[in-house]
């Protein structure tokens, strides 16, 4: 294929190749010759013109395919209009030649057509430019037409519409020619010529002004006549003609030329008038219509009335959203008129009228909710109402006139019902889609939509009646504030027009619909309105008898209520359930015996109130077991089984009780079958297993002998063949945008579909996915659908010997009918075997012996040759899990070989489709049936078919069937797949385009070849390029079909090649492809489009951005999107798109595909974005100036002009987006937040002023959020106070992440200031309006969270300025206080949980940042203290802020510390196991209802943490010593306080003690805690873990509690193994340190509680013996500790499993083993060295609890571990600090050794020998091999000091130790590191100093010489820097000390020895100039220690001075020199002397 990539053809390769490849090398040549062409430079294209024009004219003559043709077409244009344009004539002629040419044979075809093809193309590049020759080509053309066979006119067509284009006005002279071809091939029986001729006659209205003139008339009839018989495509081109020809009509302005032809103008009323009339009388002209008319028939086809409705839409759209505005009250009053009573033929039955409406509401839904943005929308609704204001006026008059003249105008009344029908459900679709931002247009008394929706509940007409309670419903569902009010208002209404028939089944099917909304929204309804109307449910079906005018409605209205609420749930129903199952039990007959006499009695009309009651009762309880199965419990089911087998009873007499009375029970007593088989079909059948024989029998009988001759395969079949498989059937049976009213083509003549008259039950159920309204089918359909489904679920069950009875009976019913009458029994009996099937499969059951399969198998293959596809589709599927379900390789062989003969010998198309697909079938279900000869038999089979070009329904069969196969077969297939790919490739090139089902068959195959090759294409080698190339070849092939569904399967093939090979797939023309398709009017193109796009930008979202924009820059002619991407980039685009959008699963995809772009470009892209994002959301902004200003009177000024609500033009520039949705809108301020979480990601400089303006400076495209800020808030502000509730909480998220996440960038410009403040402006006008008293309480709830994030942040220092936020907070919690009686009863009690909770918490975030602010002050205050008193002002100023905050929450405390204990007592109730649930307190806690305790529980999941921590806090400042007085009555609305926990109130005290007080609460606070910490669910939020740690941090803070949980044991332990299990469980450091703290503090409780009970024996006990007094501690006497038991060992885990997971080496187990032991030494993270060094600290406290005996028992570990962290952790740092982790061990360490334990008599022994035993470890370590260097002989040394200092003398003044001490620091002392002399010198400076003698004097009489020695050294080696100095100084200090210490007769020598060596350091004047830093530091120590030297030892210092005379010359002379300069200096050295102290405060364990 490479050679094929050349400017002229290779002859010499394309010679050799074969007849297939040719073609295939041809176009691939001319494939490239497209690319290459426009890129070549015109002298290269001249050079070679000549050649190139012979290579590919000479291909027309080789019969080239029809891509091909249109290729070499496209080349010739391309060429001439680069190239020279001289030979252009010759071409033309050629072709002509060529077409007129009298060859009539096939194979000639191909030829003609090419050179039809190649003269559009040539006219349509070059045009004018051919001057006057195009006339001949059109006559000519036009001739050849006359004798054409279908593809020829078809070609024809399309190359007319070329020429065309090119020529424009040029072509007027043969404008009619080629109208009249245009208008003959519009009816053609072919339908892709009548969609080429709607092209073409499209491409002519353009320049033909006729059409649109004078002849608009008769094209309009030609439309018409166009519709009759057609399908979708054509349907859709033909109805874009008329639609847009019609626009054109309107809209064109006079011109000179048409008032000389004087036609008259077009206006709206006439342009209606004509696509009215095609509407009600269809294409016949008027006097055939008259004449049908008087017969009685029906003449409107329902294709003409569906093809005149798209119409319509194209008329409006083309016209656009102004237009409709604008004229929106003509075109409704026309629209809803076609269903008025003016034109009595279109409605004159049910079906047509069905069908009517729903064209009309399409019309409405696809204009006025397409096109029209939110604004425009509720002026339409407005106009609505109106309309049925006017409608409602006509019928009250007809209604009230008793005269009996008006009295016939009641046929009026019935009328008019479908136009209200129309009005209501538009309105409720309108209301339904503007959600909450309706509210206003509600509230506008004006309008008046409640009322005018309400006062048609009363219409006669039954079918109103329900809409109206639909549109109820609809406005329920987007306005959950209503949903109460309206319930109240219809319940009032039902009980005071109790006696009107019509009210009470309208106010019923409105409460019904009303709560069935109620799932719908969020909010719910209050829990009391289920007995409300329970009660009026039981009252009238009470009442019914009463009075037998209204029996019949008060039976299905209280039937209906009981049903409806069976959707609330099991929490409303349980309470309801005892009375709602009595009612069942009494309406159906206690015995057969009372069912018989019932039968004597009664007449027809009390049998239809009896069938009414009865088939509502059964609807009741399939609603329940539908929606309550919580509640479906044995005994429960047993409860409902009594009636059943009468209601199967009833079921079987049902024929002979309608022959006795009369047929008018037939209806009764379908809708009573009906609901029987439904209630069946979900009750688990072992309950009716004593009916399955009389229940089988009734549904073979409806199954075989159906009352309808209605085929009803087209609902019943569907669901149970494979979706896939459906795609075969064309169009109709996929999703379209015209589905809604193309259904109605698919069910017949004689029905409509479905519609909500035919039962009302589908008002409260779930609408299926798609519709906007139920559409439930009449009640004759729905009977064969359950029976259906009832038989599958029933036959699955039953005994095998049974099932063969009952298939031999169906047979036999299908045998003895006939004709049609046959199809239809076939049809439902296949529908309810497959069924069955399906449910076998499902279960794994068996189908059971040879006899059953075998009649099972007559039953499906009678089907699969049926002459119903549809049929024929299902029962292949059925053929397949037949054989799925009997599982037997043999059988399932069997099956396919008679496939196999019947395929070999059966000529049929049927036969030969039917069987083809079954082949493909089997292998869906048996995976690959296994072997290789079947799978080449199937092949080889279905290779033939798919080439048998006679039948394109075959081939589209047969490769579909291939495809399955492909897809199956898996890695057997791979042999197959080069020939496979051949005959698709071959097809493709070689079928006619017009054939679209096979190559959309075709593109299916390509799909699965890519599958099956998979990652393979990614490959090198030839046959692998080989078949990419093929691949691409296919794919381009499909791209240019001019069928959509094929290019969708050309994009998703192409989407499968990216996946697999994405170097190979050119994206940049895929992409283009993209966008031009992005706005197709064929909803599975756009799905196609969208769903590539989503694979592509996970990827490379950059490039595809990328190149969409360049592809619009580039601008080609044929590339004309419908959206501008140029200005708002491919983003911009796929947002228009999302909002205009109606389809669902569209819309997910297109979200997803943003957000993967979102995620990985919006850092790079952040302004585009964030302008995106702000476009869409300030285009609700006008919207917001209603919300200020009174809304009514923003109406007044509205009503005035229309037009106003526009935006003028000249804003339509800047503004991109038009109106949006809100769910547009709302979707925009969620990728805010994502913008700003993906910026979190990318860097800091994002949230910092400083580093960003830098960034920007450096480089101006750089972009960063922070810069973006004062947007972001706009936007957050623009959301949040929106009139769409969704979008307020959106924004209000917003903002929160904003507060957070910018709270602490600082403002560069104010220093000390927040970037944030100059904003708090607008975030108080952000939160104003949710704390508003009408806002719903979600919204509040989310605003709380946002006014504590706020004011917690700190942001607002100035507490003026936060009051106006606190305010808020205030308000709502006076709210709070009000109780839970006085909540609005406007939604679910747990709303007002949520809203309380979220207000609780809060404050309680509020309270908790006040008071860690407050004690970070005291810190620093004492800190400051510390430092100087100078500082005082500036701490007053800090302290002012924060401790404001916490006079502003400590004004309220009093009252929410109640609060937050009552709330934490609800939650420690609510989180009681459900064992205890009957100790629950009856009515429920403070803030929830025992009703609605399940919804409330997440609430107070959400925030009891905070809530816990704040309670703690207060608790503990007030140091648990404040009781209130009225503690035992809180005044809330009930008292529930922890005092009054699970008390009975007979029993409660009246006063608890204060003590008793706060034992409650303390344990309330523990209780929760530990019941949280003990198993916090995996997904448990971080913050709720540290709050609750914090919490008890806090508790343990205080005395009180200390003393509790120190003197109670036990409960200690338990708190420390839940600590422990959370340190296991959680990694984080956070959590763990805080875990630690909380341990730290149980054990201090421990110890002064130990401290107090030793304290207390020595007082009672003072006198008596020391030896007699009882151990305190644990331990005891036996010094034992008991696991579980013992404090001090739980402690000792939880610390050692902190160390060890720290540091494994500590492990001794592990130690052992080869892995540690070579274990170099590790520096711990920050975090790991914290946590170490807490879990040190912990440890060296636990001595202190211990009795001496149990002190020794744990010495050996503590010491172990402290030592180990030593060892592990003692490692040089670089600056000489020392690591955390080994300061904290020698603290530990130090604090160990001083334990007064080691000095108590019983355990004083045992203490030296393992103290001695832990000195000698410490001296090992030195010893160990090779680890000397790293290790930190400082830190072993501080450790021996530690010892020595630390402990008795005992431990440490045996010889051979001390000797071992000595010698290390003699070591040490001779080191080269200065630091570590400096510190060594240090060490013996305290150990020389130390109070015993026997410690001190061996280190002197050691080590005194030699560092005097080393000091004499010095003088002639002065210090070089500043470390060698400290060295010095400090080896001199420790001379001094050593002197003042030495007794009187050694001191002389000592001070002989001092002075000589100091006064050397002296120096000179001159030497001191030239001095460096170190020697003039050096000689100002000295000579400062002299001066205090020499007056000590005034004696010695004298002699030394005189016997030595240059000493004293330089002492004289320093002494002078420096007299000035010593005093300034000494001042300076008093407040600062050295640098040695800052490491000595931090090392100073001594």
């Amino acid at each position: 294929m490479e050679l094929a990539h050349s400017l002229l053809l290779n002859e010499e390769a394309y010679k050799q190749l074969g007849e297939f490849q040719k073609a295939e090398f041809i176009f691939e040549w001319l494939q490239f010759l497209e690319k290459l062409l426009p890129v070549t430079s015109r002298a290269d294209i001249r050079e070679n013109q000549k050649i190139l024009v012979e290579q590919l004219t000479s291909l027309l003559n080789n019969s080239p395919g029809p891509p091909t043709r249109r290729l070499v077409a496209k080349n010739l244009a391309v060429l001439y209009s680069t190239g020279d344009t001289f030979s252009v004539y010759q071409t033309i002629d050629k072709c002509n030649e060529l077409i007129r040419s009298k060859d009539d044979s096939p194979s000639y075809l191909p030829t003609k057509l090419a050179a039809v093809v190649c003269l559009g193309y040539l006219y349509k590049k070059l045009g004018r430019i051919l001057g006057n020759s195009f006339t001949d080509t059109v006559g000519n053309v036009l001739k050849a037409m006359k004798n054409a066979e279908s593809q020829g006119r078809y070609e024809i067509m399309l190359s007319l519409q070329n020429i065309l284009n090119g020529l424009g006005a040029a072509a007027i002279p043969c404008h009619r020619d080629i109208y009249k071809a245009a208008r003959s091939c519009l009816t053609d029986r072919s339908m892709a010529v009548r969609c080429a001729a709607a092209k073409c006659l499209l491409e002519l209205q353009n320049e033909a002004v006729f059409m649109w003139s004078t002849d608009l008339d008769s094209v309009v009839t030609l439309c018409f006549k166009s519709f009759e018989g057609s399908n979708y495509d054509v349907r859709l081109a033909v109805s874009k003609l008329l639609g847009t020809v019609l626009a054109r009509a309107l809209t064109s302005k006079q011109t000179a030329a048409s008032t000389r032809h004087n036609f008259r103008r077009i206006s709206l009323e006439d342009v209606m008038e004509l696509l009215g009339t095609g509407f009600l009388r269809g294409s016949c002209g008027f006097l055939r219509a008259s004449g049908d008319m008087l017969k009685g028939t029906s003449s409107v086809s329902r294709d003409v009335r569906v093809g005149v409705t798209q119409a319509y839409v194209v008329f409006v759209s083309t016209l656009g959203a102004r237009w409709l505005e604008r004229n929106f009250s003509a075109f409704l009053s026309h629209i809803l008129d076609l269903v008025s009573q003016s034109h009595p033929k279109a409605v004159q039955s049910q079906t047509d009228a069905i069908g009517c409406r729903r064209c009309v509401s399409f019309i409405l839904r696809a204009t006025v909710g397409g096109l029209l943005g939110e604004k425009a929308q509720i002026a339409a609704a407005k106009e609505i109402c109106q309309a049925i204001w006017k409608l409602k006026k006509v019928v009250d008059a007809a209604m009230s006139d008793s005269n009996l003249e008006t009295r016939i105008s009641v046929t009026d009344v019935t009328a008019s019902q479908h136009v209200l029908v129309c009005a209501l459900q538009e309105l409720g679709s309108l209301i339904h889609g503007l959600g909450t931002t309706v509210a206003p247009l509600l509230q506008d008394s004006s309008a008046g939509v409640l009322e005018a929706v309400i006062s048609v509940i009363l219409h006669p007409s039954i079918s109103v009646r329900l809409t109206a309670a639909w549109c109820l419903r609809c406005i329920a569902v987007a306005l959950p504030s209503y949903v109460s009010l309206l319930l109240d208002r219809c319940l009032e209404r039902l009980s005071a027009l109790k006696s009107s028939p019509e009210s009470v089944t309208g106010y019923s099917f409105a409460v019904a619909a009303l709560l069935g909304a109620v799932k719908h929204s969020p909010l719910g309804i209050p829990h009391g309105k289920g007995k409300v109307i329970m009660t009026v449910a039981e009252d009238l079906l009470c009442s019914a008898a009463q009075n037998s005018r209204i029996s019949l409605q008060r039976t299905q209205a209280g039937w209906l209520l009981i049903a409806a609420l069976m959707t609330l749930g099991p929490a409303v129903v349980q309470h309801h359930l005892p009375r709602m199952l009595l009612l069942w039990k009494c309406i159906f007959p206690l015995s057969p015996k009372d069912l018989e006499t019932e039968k004597t009695r009664g007449d027809s009309f009390t049998w239809q109130v009896t069938l009414e009651g009865r088939a509502g009762a059964l609807c009741a309880i399939k609603s329940f077991v539908s929606h309550c199965a919580g509640l479906l419990t044995d005994e429960v089911v047993q409860r409902l089984l009594p009636p059943l087998p009468s209601a199967v009873d009833l079921l079987t007499q049902l024929s002979s009780i309608c022959k006795s009375y009369g047929n008018s029970l037939k209806t009764s007593s379908t809708v009573y079958r009906h609901k029987l088989y439904e209630l069946l079909a979900v009750l688990p059948p072992k309950t009716y297993e004593g009916s399955f024989c009389a229940v089988l029998k009734e549904l073979v009988a409806d199954l075989t002998v159906p009352d309808s001759q209605i085929d009803a395969s087209t609902f019943l079949l569907p669901p149970l063949c494979h979706e896939s498989d459906l795609l075969l059937l064309g169009p109709l049976l996929q999703d379209t945008d015209h589905r809604f009213i193309e259904e109605q083509l698919l069910l017949g003549n004689s029905i409509a579909g479905g519609s909500l008259e035919y039962d009302p039950y589908a008002i409260y159920e779930k609408v299926a996915k798609g519709d906007s309204v139920p559409k439930p089918l009449p009640p004759v359909l729905s009977v064969i659908s359950a029976a259906t489904h009832l038989f599958g679920v029933m036959f699955s069950h039953v005994a095998e010997s049974h099932r063969l009875q009952v298939l031999e009976q169906l047979l036999n019913s299908i045998k003895q009918t006939k004709g049609s009458r046959q199809q239809i029994v076939q049809l439902n009996v296949v529908s309810a075997f497959s069924s069955s099937l399906k449910h076998l499969a499902n279960c794994k059951g068996n189908l059971g012996p040879e006899e059953v399969r075998r009649s099972a198998l007559t039953l499906v293959m009678g089907a699969l040759e049926s002459n119903n596809p549809l049929l024929r589709c299902a029962a292949a599927e059925c053929l397949a899990r037949l054989a799925q379900v009997v599982s037997d390789s043999a059988f399932a062989a069997g099956l396919a070989q008679v496939s196999f003969d019947k395929l070999k010998s059966a000529r049929d198309v049927v036969s030969r489709t039917g069987h083809s697909l079954a082949l493909g079938c089997l292998y869906r279900y048996l995976g690959g049936i296994g072997s290789t000869q079947h799978l080449n038999a199937c092949v080889g089979i279905l290779y033939t078919l798919s080439q048998d070009n006679t039948s394109p329904d075959v081939q589209a069969w047969a490769l579909h069937s291939l495809s399955l196969i492909v897809d199956l077969a898996g890695p057997l297939y791979h042999v197959h797949v080069e020939p496979t790919l051949s005959l698709v490739l071959m097809l493709l090139l070689t079928v006619p385009p017009a054939y679209a089902e096979v190559h959309q068959s075709l593109g299916r195959c390509l799909n699965a070849l890519i599958t099956t090759l998979g990652p393979e294409l990614q490959g090198t080698s030839a046959t692998v390029s080989a078949l990419r190339t093929s691949c691409l070849l296919g794919c381009a092939v499909m791209q240019d079909h001019p069928d959509c569904l094929v290019q969708a399967q050309a994009i998703s093939c192409l989407q499968q090649l990216h996946m697999f090979a994405p170097r190979h797939v050119n994206l940049s023309s895929l992409v283009s492809c993209l966008c031009v398709n992005l706005c197709s009017s064929y909803l599975l193109l756009r799905r196609a489009v969208v769903a590539c796009l989503r694979q592509l930008v996970q990827r490379e979202a950059a490039e595809v951005s990328e190149y969409a924009v360049a592809l619009v820059k580039e601008s080609r002619e044929d590339f004309t999107p419908d959206v501008n991407i140029r200005e708002i980039g491919l983003e911009g685009a796929l947002l228009g798109l999302l909002d205009k959008e109606l389809d669902q699963r569209l819309c997910q995809d297109i979200k997803e595909t943003l957000t993967h772009m979102l995620t990985s470009m919006a850092v790079e892209k952040l302004s585009f974005w964030l302008k995106l994002c702000k476009d869409i959301l300030a285009a609700s902004a006008d919207f917001n100036t209603v919300a200020s200003i009174d809304t009514t009177q923003e109406e007044e000024n509205a009503k005035g002009d229309d037009a106003s609500v526009l935006t003028s033009d000249s804003d339509e520039r800047f503004h991109p987006f038009s109106n949006p949705r809100w769910s547009t809108r709302v979707f925009a301020a969620e990728c805010v937040c994502k913008i700003i979480s993906q910026c979190e990601n990318a860097g800091s400089a994002h949230f910092d002023v400083t580093l960003a303006q830098e960034g920007k400076q450096r480089d101006s495209r750089d972009d960063f959020l922070v810069l973006h800020l004062a947007d972001l808030i706009r936007m957050a502000f623009m959301a949040a106070t929106d009139h769409s509730d969704q979008l307020r909480l959106s924004g209000l998220q917003t903002l929160l992440i904003i507060v957070r996440k910018f709270a602490s960038v600082p403002e560069p410009e104010f220093p000390g200031h927040v970037i944030l403040e100059q904003y708090q402006a607008n975030v108080g006008a952000a939160l104003r309006p949710a704390f508003a008293p009408e806002t719903p309480p979600d919204v509040t709830a989310k605003a709380c969270q946002v006014c504590s994030a706020w004011i917690a942040s700190g942001v607002v220092s100035d507490i003026n300025d936060l009051r106006r936020v606190h305010q808020l907070l205030i308000s709502s919690l006076v709210k709070v206080q009000a109780g839970k009686e006085a909540q609005s009863q406007q939604y679910n009690e747990s709303t007002s949980t949520m809203e309380i909770l979220a207000v609780l918490k809060a404050w309680a975030e509020v309270y908790i940042v006040a008071v860690e602010k407050q004690k970070k002050q005291s810190d620093a205050h004492n800190h400051c203290l510390k430092i100087a008193n100078s500082a005082e002002e500036n701490y007053r100023d800090l302290t002012s802020s924060t401790s404001g905050l916490l006079d502003l929450v400590q004004a309220d405390l009093g009252t929410l510390s109640k609060l937050w204990l009552a709330a934490l007592q609800d939650f420690a109730l609510l989180t009681l196991p459900s064992e205890y649930a009957s100790q629950l307190p009856a009515e429920g806690g403070t803030f929830y209802t025992a009703e609605t305790i399940e919804n409330a529980r997440p609430h107070y999941y959400n925030s009891w943490a905070l809530i816990l921590y704040a309670t703690a806090l207060w608790l503990t400042s007030t140091g648990f010593i404040v009781v209130d007085p009225d503690e035992g009555v809180i005044n809330l609305s009930r008292p529930v306080t922890p005092t009054t926990m699970c008390q009975d109130s007979s029993t409660r005290p009246l006063v608890k003690s204060p003590e008793d007080v706060n034992t409650d609460r303390f344990h309330l606070i523990l209780g929760v805690s530990v019941e949280f910490l003990c198993s916090p669910r995996s997904d448990a939020a971080m913050e709720n873990i540290i709050a609750c740690l914090r919490a008890l941090q806090a508790l343990f803070d205080v005395p009180w509690p200390r003393s509790k949980i120190g003197g109670d044991q036990e409960l200690g332990v338990e708190l420390l193994n839940v600590l422990h299990r959370l340190i296991l469980t959680r990694e984080s450091p956070d959590i763990q340190l805080a875990a630690l703290e909380v341990v730290r503090l149980i054990l201090f409780a421990a110890q002064e509680h130990v401290k107090e009970k030793r304290r207390s024996a020595e007082v009672d006990d003072g006198a008596a013996e020391k030896e007699t007094l009882p151990e305190f501690g644990e331990g005891k006497d036996t010094g034992g500790l008991v696991p579980g038991k013992s404090l001090v060992f739980a402690t000792l885990e939880l610390c050692v499993c902190i160390l060890v997971r720290q540091l494994p080496q500590l492990n001794p187990k592990l130690t052992c083993s080869p892995a540690v032991q070579s274990g170099k030494h590790r520096l711990l993270s920050e975090d790991g060295s914290r946590l170490v060094a807490a879990a040190l600290v912990i440890i060296s406290d636990v001595p202190a609890i211990c009795s001496p005996e149990g002190s020794v028992s744990v010495l050996p570990t503590i010491l172990y571990l402290i030592i180990g962290v030593l060892r592990e952790t003692a490692v040089k740092l670089q600056d000489g600090q020392l690591p955390l982790t080994v300061a904290a061990s020698l603290q530990a360490l130090k604090g160990l050794l001083s334990s007064p334990m080691a000095r108590a008599e019983k355990s004083r022994t045992a203490w030296t020998d393992l103290l001695r035993s832990a000195l000698i470890t410490v001296l090992d370590c030195w010893d160990q091999d090779g680890l000397l260097q790293e290790l930190d002989e400082v830190s072993l040394l501080t450790a021996i000091t530690v010892f020595v200092m630390s402990t008795s003398p005992e431990v440490t003044t045996i010889e051979c130790l001390q000797k071992r001490c000595i010698q290390k620091f003699k070591i040490t002392l001779d080191s080269k590191d200065p630091l570590v002399q400096h510190k060594c010198y240090q060490l013996l400076h305290s150990i020389f100093q130390h109070p015993n003698k026997t410690v001190s004097y061996p280190y002197i009489r050691s080590l005194a010489p030699s560092i005097v020695g080393k000091l004499q050294e010095t003088e002639k080696a002065k210090p070089e820097n500043a470390a060698e100095l400290q060295v010095i100084q400090e080896g001199i200090k420790v001379v001094t000390a050593l002197t003042a210490a030495a007794e009187e007769e050694h001191r002389a020598p000592l001070v002989a020895c001092l002075l000589p060596i100091l006064i050397s350091f002296l120096l000179d004047e001159n030497a001191l100039v030239s001095a460096t830093n170190s020697a003039k530091n050096l000689h100002e120590f000295a000579l400062q220690n002299l001066m205090q030297i020499g007056p000590q030892y005034s004696s010695v210092f004298k002699k030394l001075i005189a016997s030595s005379p240059t000493m004293k010359a330089r002492l004289v002379s320093a002494v002078k020199g420096n007299q000035e300069s010593i005093k300034v200096k000494t001042a300076k050295h008093a407040k600062n002397p050295g640098k040695s102290p800052s490491i000595q405060l931090k090392t100073n364990f001594l």
